[in-house]
Protein backbone atom coordinates (compact mmCIF):
# COMPACT_ATOMS: atom_id res chain seq x y z
CA UNK A 1 0.00 0.00 0.00
CA UNK A 2 1.29 3.47 -0.89
CA UNK A 3 0.34 6.03 1.77
CA UNK A 4 0.83 9.78 1.39
CA UNK A 5 0.48 11.93 4.53
CA UNK A 6 -0.40 15.62 4.17
CA UNK A 7 0.44 18.06 6.96
CA UNK A 8 1.50 21.63 7.68
CA UNK A 9 3.92 23.19 10.15
CA UNK A 10 3.56 25.94 12.71
CA UNK A 11 5.14 29.07 11.12
CA UNK A 12 7.12 30.05 14.24
CA UNK A 13 8.64 26.57 14.30
CA UNK A 14 9.63 26.86 10.63
CA UNK A 15 11.21 30.23 11.30
CA UNK A 16 13.30 28.74 14.10
CA UNK A 17 14.25 25.65 12.06
CA UNK A 18 15.73 27.70 9.22
CA UNK A 19 17.22 30.31 11.53
CA UNK A 20 19.11 27.61 13.44
CA UNK A 21 20.25 25.85 10.25
CA UNK A 22 21.75 28.58 8.03
CA UNK A 23 21.71 27.57 4.39
CA UNK A 24 19.19 24.76 4.89
CA UNK A 25 16.72 26.59 2.66
CA UNK A 26 19.16 26.13 -0.26
CA UNK A 27 19.48 22.37 0.34
CA UNK A 28 17.66 19.65 -1.52
CA UNK A 29 14.24 18.38 -0.51
CA UNK A 30 15.50 15.21 1.18
CA UNK A 31 18.09 17.09 3.23
CA UNK A 32 15.46 19.54 4.42
CA UNK A 33 13.09 16.69 5.30
CA UNK A 34 15.77 14.99 7.40
CA UNK A 35 16.43 18.22 9.30
CA UNK A 36 12.74 18.87 9.81
CA UNK A 37 12.09 15.37 11.16
CA UNK A 38 15.23 15.43 13.31
CA UNK A 39 13.72 18.43 15.12
CA UNK A 40 11.05 16.04 16.55
CA UNK A 41 8.45 18.78 16.22
CA UNK A 42 4.81 17.75 16.03
CA UNK A 43 4.39 14.23 14.71
CA UNK A 44 7.67 14.44 12.69
CA UNK A 45 8.00 11.18 10.73
CA UNK A 46 6.15 9.02 13.25
CA UNK A 47 3.37 7.99 10.88
CA UNK A 48 5.50 7.30 7.81
CA UNK A 49 8.20 5.34 9.68
CA UNK A 50 5.57 3.11 11.28
CA UNK A 51 3.68 2.57 8.04
CA UNK A 52 7.01 1.56 6.47
CA UNK A 53 7.72 -0.79 9.38
CA UNK A 54 4.43 -2.51 8.50
CA UNK A 55 5.69 -3.06 4.94
CA UNK A 56 4.04 -0.11 3.18
CA UNK A 57 5.50 2.77 1.19
CA UNK A 58 4.83 6.06 2.95
CA UNK A 59 5.99 9.65 3.04
CA UNK A 60 4.91 13.04 4.38
CA UNK A 61 4.37 16.32 2.58
CA UNK A 62 4.55 19.56 4.56
CA UNK A 63 2.32 21.58 2.30
CA UNK A 64 3.01 25.07 3.68
CA UNK A 65 6.82 24.89 3.88
CA UNK A 66 7.94 27.12 0.99
CA UNK A 67 11.62 26.13 1.17
CA UNK A 68 11.06 22.38 1.16
CA UNK A 69 8.24 22.45 -1.36
CA UNK A 70 10.21 24.84 -3.56
CA UNK A 71 13.17 22.44 -3.52
CA UNK A 72 10.91 19.58 -4.62
CA UNK A 73 9.48 21.71 -7.44
CA UNK A 74 12.93 22.68 -8.71
CA UNK A 75 14.15 19.07 -8.62
CA UNK A 76 11.14 18.00 -10.68
CA UNK A 77 11.38 20.79 -13.24
CA UNK A 78 8.26 22.64 -12.12
CA UNK A 79 8.11 26.35 -12.85
CA UNK A 80 6.30 27.09 -9.59
CA UNK A 81 7.67 30.02 -7.63
CA UNK A 82 7.51 29.58 -3.86
CA UNK A 83 6.88 32.58 -1.58
CA UNK A 84 9.71 34.71 -0.26
CA UNK A 85 12.01 33.21 2.37
CA UNK A 86 10.57 32.86 5.85
CA UNK A 87 11.17 35.92 7.99
CA UNK A 88 12.88 35.57 11.35
CA UNK A 89 9.57 35.94 13.17
CA UNK A 90 7.67 33.58 10.89
CA UNK A 91 5.20 36.23 9.73
CA UNK A 92 5.73 35.59 6.04
CA UNK A 93 3.80 32.35 6.36
CA UNK A 94 0.01 32.60 6.58
CA UNK A 95 -1.28 33.06 10.12
CA UNK A 96 -4.24 30.87 9.24
CA UNK A 97 -2.01 27.85 9.81
CA UNK A 98 -0.48 29.27 12.99
CA UNK A 99 -3.85 29.60 14.69
CA UNK A 100 -5.01 26.17 13.72
CA UNK A 101 -1.77 24.46 14.74
CA UNK A 102 -1.82 26.27 18.07
CA UNK A 103 -5.30 24.94 18.83
CA UNK A 104 -4.87 21.48 17.40
CA UNK A 105 -5.44 18.85 18.74
CA UNK A 106 -7.28 20.28 21.71
CA UNK A 107 -10.40 21.92 20.34
CA UNK A 108 -13.81 20.35 20.60
CA UNK A 109 -16.45 20.69 17.90
CA UNK A 110 -18.36 23.11 20.13
CA UNK A 111 -15.98 25.87 19.07
CA UNK A 112 -16.97 28.16 16.22
CA UNK A 113 -15.98 26.50 12.99
CA UNK A 114 -12.93 27.83 11.23
CA UNK A 115 -13.43 29.35 7.80
CA UNK A 116 -11.85 27.01 5.24
CA UNK A 117 -8.87 28.45 3.41
CA UNK A 118 -7.98 27.64 -0.13
CA UNK A 119 -4.41 26.68 -0.77
CA UNK A 120 -2.19 29.29 -2.35
CA UNK A 121 -1.60 28.56 -6.03
CA UNK A 122 2.00 27.52 -5.45
CA UNK A 123 0.90 25.13 -2.68
CA UNK A 124 -1.83 23.56 -4.81
CA UNK A 125 0.37 23.26 -7.92
CA UNK A 126 3.22 21.53 -6.11
CA UNK A 127 0.89 19.27 -4.11
CA UNK A 128 -0.90 18.23 -7.31
CA UNK A 129 2.41 17.24 -8.89
CA UNK A 130 3.53 15.38 -5.77
CA UNK A 131 0.34 13.34 -5.62
CA UNK A 132 0.64 12.49 -9.31
CA UNK A 133 4.28 11.48 -8.85
CA UNK A 134 3.71 9.33 -5.75
CA UNK A 135 0.46 7.78 -7.04
CA UNK A 136 -0.89 6.91 -3.56
CA UNK A 137 -3.39 4.22 -2.70
CA UNK A 138 -4.25 6.19 0.45
CA UNK A 139 -4.02 9.90 1.18
CA UNK A 140 -4.05 10.71 4.90
CA UNK A 141 -4.91 14.41 5.23
CA UNK A 142 -3.96 15.61 8.71
CA UNK A 143 -4.92 19.22 7.89
CA UNK A 144 -8.61 19.15 7.00
CA UNK A 145 -8.98 22.84 7.82
CA UNK A 146 -6.10 23.86 5.55
CA UNK A 147 -6.35 21.53 2.57
CA UNK A 148 -9.96 21.89 1.55
CA UNK A 149 -12.41 19.33 0.23
CA UNK A 150 -12.67 21.01 -3.17
CA UNK A 151 -8.94 20.89 -3.82
CA UNK A 152 -8.68 17.26 -2.77
CA UNK A 153 -11.68 16.29 -4.87
CA UNK A 154 -9.96 17.77 -7.92
CA UNK A 155 -6.53 16.18 -7.42
CA UNK A 156 -7.29 12.81 -5.77
CA UNK A 157 -6.24 10.03 -8.16
CA UNK A 158 -8.97 7.64 -9.33
CA UNK A 159 -9.24 4.72 -6.92
CA UNK A 160 -7.24 6.37 -4.14
CA UNK A 161 -8.85 6.39 -0.70
CA UNK A 162 -8.93 9.69 1.16
CA UNK A 163 -8.81 9.59 4.96
CA UNK A 164 -9.10 12.82 6.95
CA UNK A 165 -7.66 13.19 10.42
CA UNK A 166 -8.90 15.95 12.73
CA UNK A 167 -9.13 16.78 16.43
CA UNK A 168 -9.59 20.53 16.13
CA UNK A 169 -12.26 23.05 15.27
CA UNK A 170 -14.23 21.97 12.25
CA UNK A 171 -13.75 23.87 9.03
CA UNK A 172 -16.80 25.93 8.09
CA UNK A 173 -17.40 24.06 4.85
CA UNK A 174 -20.19 21.52 4.99
CA UNK A 175 -19.02 19.33 2.12
CA UNK A 176 -16.75 16.44 3.12
CA UNK A 177 -17.72 14.38 0.10
CA UNK A 178 -14.14 13.77 -0.96
CA UNK A 179 -13.48 11.71 2.16
CA UNK A 180 -13.91 7.97 2.36
CA UNK A 181 -13.28 8.08 6.12
CA UNK A 182 -12.51 10.56 8.90
CA UNK A 183 -10.52 9.53 11.97
CA UNK A 184 -10.28 11.50 15.20
CA UNK A 185 -9.13 11.13 18.80
CA UNK A 186 -12.26 13.03 19.93
CA UNK A 187 -15.39 10.88 20.38
CA UNK A 188 -17.69 13.86 19.87
CA UNK A 189 -16.09 14.65 16.52
CA UNK A 190 -16.52 11.05 15.41
CA UNK A 191 -20.21 11.25 16.27
CA UNK A 192 -20.56 14.62 14.50
CA UNK A 193 -19.18 13.26 11.23
CA UNK A 194 -21.35 10.17 11.46
CA UNK A 195 -24.43 12.34 11.89
CA UNK A 196 -23.36 14.17 8.72
CA UNK A 197 -23.23 10.88 6.85
CA UNK A 198 -19.41 10.69 6.76
CA UNK A 199 -17.86 7.40 7.93
CA UNK A 200 -15.75 8.10 11.04
CA UNK A 201 -13.72 6.11 13.56
CA UNK A 202 -11.68 6.74 16.70
CA UNK A 203 -7.91 6.79 16.22
CA UNK A 204 -6.05 8.29 19.17
CA UNK A 205 -2.79 10.19 19.32
CA UNK A 206 0.29 8.32 20.55
CA UNK A 207 3.95 8.21 21.59
CA UNK A 208 6.84 7.32 19.31
CA UNK A 209 9.35 5.14 21.25
CA UNK A 210 12.22 5.81 18.81
CA UNK A 211 12.35 9.33 20.25
CA UNK A 212 14.13 7.96 23.30
CA UNK A 213 17.01 6.64 21.20
CA UNK A 214 17.23 9.90 19.29
CA UNK A 215 17.42 11.96 22.48
CA UNK A 216 20.23 9.99 24.11
CA UNK A 217 21.20 9.97 27.78
CA UNK A 218 18.66 10.95 30.43
CA UNK A 219 19.59 14.34 31.99
CA UNK A 220 19.22 15.08 35.72
CA UNK A 221 15.66 15.93 36.76
CA UNK A 222 16.38 19.43 38.02
CA UNK A 223 12.92 20.98 37.39
CA UNK A 224 10.41 20.29 40.16
CA UNK A 225 7.25 21.32 38.30
CA UNK A 226 6.97 22.29 34.63
CA UNK A 227 4.34 23.30 32.15
CA UNK A 228 4.93 23.36 28.38
CA UNK A 229 2.16 24.77 26.20
CA UNK A 230 0.19 27.76 24.99
CA UNK A 231 -1.25 30.66 26.96
CA UNK A 232 -4.04 32.52 25.19
CA UNK A 233 -7.63 33.67 25.44
CA UNK A 234 -8.79 30.12 24.70
CA UNK A 235 -6.85 28.90 27.74
CA UNK A 236 -8.51 30.95 30.49
CA UNK A 237 -8.99 27.99 32.81
CA UNK A 238 -5.41 26.90 32.20
CA UNK A 239 -4.09 30.36 33.07
CA UNK A 240 -6.06 30.44 36.33
CA UNK A 241 -4.69 27.00 37.22
CA UNK A 242 -1.09 27.93 36.48
CA UNK A 243 -1.35 31.22 38.35
CA UNK A 244 -2.52 29.41 41.47
CA UNK A 245 0.31 26.88 41.18
CA UNK A 246 2.78 29.74 40.72
CA UNK A 247 1.53 31.47 43.85
CA UNK A 248 1.26 28.38 46.05
CA UNK A 249 4.11 26.03 45.12
CA UNK A 250 5.96 27.51 42.14
CA UNK A 251 6.63 26.17 38.65
CA UNK A 252 8.56 26.88 35.45
CA UNK A 253 6.75 27.56 32.19
CA UNK A 254 7.82 27.12 28.56
CA UNK A 255 5.57 28.02 25.64
CA UNK A 256 4.03 30.84 23.69
CA UNK A 257 1.57 33.60 24.51
CA UNK A 258 3.13 35.02 27.68
CA UNK A 259 2.93 38.49 26.11
CA UNK A 260 -0.88 38.26 26.18
CA UNK A 261 -0.99 38.09 29.97
CA UNK A 262 -1.40 41.19 32.16
CA UNK A 263 1.78 42.60 33.67
CA UNK A 264 0.76 41.56 37.17
CA UNK A 265 0.36 37.87 36.30
CA UNK A 266 2.70 35.71 38.44
CA UNK A 267 3.40 33.62 35.34
CA UNK A 268 5.84 36.22 34.01
CA UNK A 269 8.28 35.31 36.77
CA UNK A 270 7.93 31.60 35.86
CA UNK A 271 8.44 31.99 32.12
CA UNK A 272 11.49 30.32 30.56
CA UNK A 273 10.89 30.91 26.84
CA UNK A 274 9.53 28.81 23.97
CA UNK A 275 10.33 25.11 23.53
CA UNK A 276 9.70 23.30 20.25
CA UNK A 277 10.44 19.68 19.39
CA UNK A 278 13.69 18.53 20.98
CA UNK A 279 13.68 21.49 23.36
CA UNK A 280 10.21 20.53 24.55
CA UNK A 281 11.26 16.94 25.16
CA UNK A 282 14.35 18.18 27.02
CA UNK A 283 12.11 20.13 29.40
CA UNK A 284 9.91 17.10 30.02
CA UNK A 285 12.93 14.87 30.65
CA UNK A 286 14.27 17.32 33.23
CA UNK A 287 10.94 17.55 35.07
CA UNK A 288 9.94 15.64 38.18
CA UNK A 289 6.31 16.61 37.60
CA UNK A 290 4.80 18.16 34.50
CA UNK A 291 1.32 19.69 34.36
CA UNK A 292 -1.18 18.94 31.62
CA UNK A 293 -4.34 20.97 31.11
CA UNK A 294 -6.76 20.71 28.22
CA UNK A 295 -8.33 23.59 26.34
CA UNK A 296 -11.35 25.13 28.06
CA UNK A 297 -13.73 23.81 25.39
CA UNK A 298 -12.20 20.34 25.10
CA UNK A 299 -15.10 19.19 27.23
CA UNK A 300 -14.86 15.86 29.06
CA UNK A 301 -12.33 14.27 26.70
CA UNK A 302 -8.65 13.56 27.37
CA UNK A 303 -7.18 14.19 23.98
CA UNK A 304 -3.93 16.12 23.71
CA UNK A 305 -0.37 15.26 22.71
CA UNK A 306 1.09 16.04 26.13
CA UNK A 307 -0.56 12.92 27.57
CA UNK A 308 1.76 10.80 25.46
CA UNK A 309 4.82 13.04 25.22
CA UNK A 310 5.18 13.46 28.99
CA UNK A 311 4.53 9.84 29.93
CA UNK A 312 6.83 8.67 27.14
CA UNK A 313 9.64 10.74 28.63
CA UNK A 314 9.26 8.97 31.99
CA UNK A 315 7.97 12.11 33.67
CA UNK A 316 5.14 11.97 36.17
CA UNK A 317 2.19 13.56 34.41
CA UNK A 318 -0.32 15.46 36.53
CA UNK A 319 -3.31 15.95 34.23
CA UNK A 320 -6.86 17.22 34.50
CA UNK A 321 -9.30 14.38 35.17
CA UNK A 322 -11.36 13.51 32.09
CA UNK A 323 -14.20 11.13 31.37
CA UNK A 324 -12.22 8.86 29.06
CA UNK A 325 -8.78 9.14 30.67
CA UNK A 326 -8.91 5.62 32.12
CA UNK A 327 -9.24 4.27 28.56
CA UNK A 328 -5.73 5.60 27.92
CA UNK A 329 -3.84 5.79 31.25
CA UNK A 330 -4.94 4.48 34.65
CA UNK A 331 -5.43 7.43 37.04
CA UNK A 332 -3.38 7.07 40.21
CA UNK A 333 -1.22 4.34 38.68
CA UNK A 334 0.08 5.59 35.32
CA UNK A 335 -0.76 9.30 35.66
CA UNK A 336 -1.83 11.53 38.55
CA UNK A 337 -4.97 13.65 38.21
CA UNK A 338 -6.73 16.72 39.59
CA UNK A 339 -10.22 18.19 39.29
CA UNK A 340 -9.52 21.83 40.19
CA UNK A 341 -6.56 24.14 40.93
CA UNK A 342 -6.63 23.48 44.69
CA UNK A 343 -6.45 19.72 44.18
CA UNK A 344 -3.67 20.20 41.64
CA UNK A 345 -1.61 22.12 44.22
CA UNK A 346 -2.23 19.38 46.81
CA UNK A 347 -1.13 16.71 44.33
CA UNK A 348 2.05 18.62 43.53
CA UNK A 349 2.92 18.92 47.22
CA UNK A 350 2.16 15.24 47.76
CA UNK A 351 4.27 13.91 44.92
CA UNK A 352 7.21 16.24 45.39
CA UNK A 353 7.46 14.76 48.89
CA UNK A 354 6.62 11.16 47.87
CA UNK A 355 9.56 10.41 45.62
CA UNK A 356 8.89 6.66 45.47
CA UNK A 357 5.22 7.16 44.58
CA UNK A 358 6.11 9.71 41.93
CA UNK A 359 8.72 7.43 40.39
CA UNK A 360 6.32 4.49 40.33
CA UNK A 361 3.65 6.45 38.48
CA UNK A 362 6.20 7.87 36.04
CA UNK A 363 7.63 4.41 35.27
CA UNK A 364 4.19 2.85 34.81
CA UNK A 365 3.09 5.67 32.54
CA UNK A 366 6.20 5.32 30.43
CA UNK A 367 5.71 1.56 30.07
CA UNK A 368 2.16 2.11 28.86
CA UNK A 369 3.20 4.85 26.41
CA UNK A 370 5.99 2.73 24.93
CA UNK A 371 4.25 -0.62 24.73
CA UNK A 372 0.58 0.23 24.12
CA UNK A 373 -0.07 3.90 23.33
CA UNK A 374 2.36 4.08 20.42
CA UNK A 375 2.31 4.98 16.74
CA UNK A 376 2.94 1.38 15.69
CA UNK A 377 -0.49 0.54 17.09
CA UNK A 378 -2.14 3.65 15.64
CA UNK A 379 -0.79 3.13 12.12
CA UNK A 380 -1.82 -0.55 12.22
CA UNK A 381 -5.34 0.64 13.03
CA UNK A 382 -5.27 3.03 10.06
CA UNK A 383 -4.03 0.29 7.71
CA UNK A 384 -6.86 -2.00 8.83
CA UNK A 385 -9.40 0.78 8.26
CA UNK A 386 -7.93 1.54 4.81
CA UNK A 387 -8.23 -2.13 3.84
CA UNK A 388 -11.87 -2.11 4.92
CA UNK A 389 -12.32 0.75 2.46
CA UNK A 390 -10.82 -1.41 -0.28
CA UNK A 391 -7.35 0.15 -0.47
CA UNK A 392 -4.79 -2.10 -2.13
Amino acid sequence: MRILILNTDYPKFLAQLYRENPGLERSGYDVQMVARNDSLFGVADYYSRNFRALGHEACEIHVNNPHMQGAWARAHGLNVPAPDAILADGKSLPNRSALKRMLRPLMAPLLPRLRPYRLAKWEADILTAQIAEFHPDVILNQEMGYIDNGTLSAIKPPGAKLIGQIAAALPEEKDFGAYDLVISSLPNLVEWFRRCGVPAQINRLAFEPSILDRLGRQPPRDVDVSFVGSLSNVHKGRIRLLEQIARDVGLRIWGNGIERLPANSPLHACYQGEAWGRDMFAVLRRSRITINNHLDLAGPWANNMRLYEATGMGTMLLTDAKQNLAEIFVPGEEVATYHDPSECVLQIRRYLFDEAGRAAIAAAGQRKAITVENYAARTAEIVALARELGAA
